[in-house]
């Protein structure tokens, strides 16, 4: 019903397709199908000591970089389905296939980002994939397990030293949160969600704050990453896989 309801309004107010131009849906169905493919490691250049092995479904440029700015920055919310299936392929690969429940953790937006915007993108496209992963057997769950403090400065325009600096220790696990997850999943591999992976800086942060809790990440997964990446022959590593244990009696964040 949603997509129906998505598709009648772009219909109504004149919209085209991102990918083609062709008129009506925000996104037509030979360009959609075009999106399909395999998820693949991502390295940024430089990477962040210590980063999980971070997924992506696509690069970041052409018609995939259309769609997310169109979904993040112009509220073209049909976009969140076609965003959120490139989203799910990434998850898939991160995760590896082990065995036990999987929890997808967005990224969490800059305090007083979503209220100004009046949505939260990111986390729509990580619920999105989740609901996808569902429907095909897996168990997954979405948790807001993190949340970001004041004072970070906008990413856009920082080089690499410069996003790492802006974004160090400004995240972290509130223990109620992790308690909450407990109570759903006592143990569980966990993926960081984002919906573009440019330095790792975030992605790195995000994965900081839940080690300090005493989570491991399993991986990273993102829509897509820039493409300013080296060889992926040249970057051959192996995924943190491991078991999260998230006792309810763990108290720190």
């Amino acid at each position: 019903m949603v997509t129906i309801i998505d598709d009648l309004f772009d219909l109504a107010t004149g919209s085209s397709c991102v990918g083609c131009s062709r008129a009506g849906r925000l996104l037509c169905e030979p360009c959609r199908a075009g999106l399909q493919g395999a998820a693949f490691v991502a390295w940024p250049t430089p990477t962040p000591a210590g980063l999980a092995t971070p997924w992506v479904a696509a690069s970041y440029d052409g018609m995939v970089r259309d769609l997310v700015v169109g979904h993040k920055e112009h509220r073209q919310f049909a976009l969140a389905a076609p965003l959120g299936e490139l989203l799910a392929t990434a998850v898939a690969a991160a995760a590896g296939g082990g065995p036990g429940p999987l929890v997808l953790v967005p990224v969490p937006s800059r305090p007083g980002t979503a209220r100004r915007r009046g949505y939260a993108p990111t986390e729509t496209l990580v619920r999105v994939a989740g609901r996808l992963l569902r429907a095909s057997g897996a168990d997954v769950v979405v948790a807001d397990l993190l949340v970001s403090r004041r004072g970070v400065k906008d990413q856009s325009g920082l080089g690499a030293d410069d996003r790492s600096a802006n974004l160090f220790e400004t995240m972290r696990c509130p223990s109620r949160r992790l308690r909450a997850l407990a109570v759903r999943r006592r143990a569980a591999r966990l993926v960081v969600c984002d919906d573009v992976l440019t330095t790792g800086s975030t992605a790195r942060e995000a994965q900081r704050a839940l080690e300090a809790v005493g989570l491991r990440v399993s991986g990273i997964a993102a829509v897509a990453a820039t493409p300013r990446r080296n060889p992926p022959s040249a970057h051959r590593r192996h995924s943190q896989s491991s078991a999260a244990s998230l006792s309810s009696d763990v108290h720190r964040g």
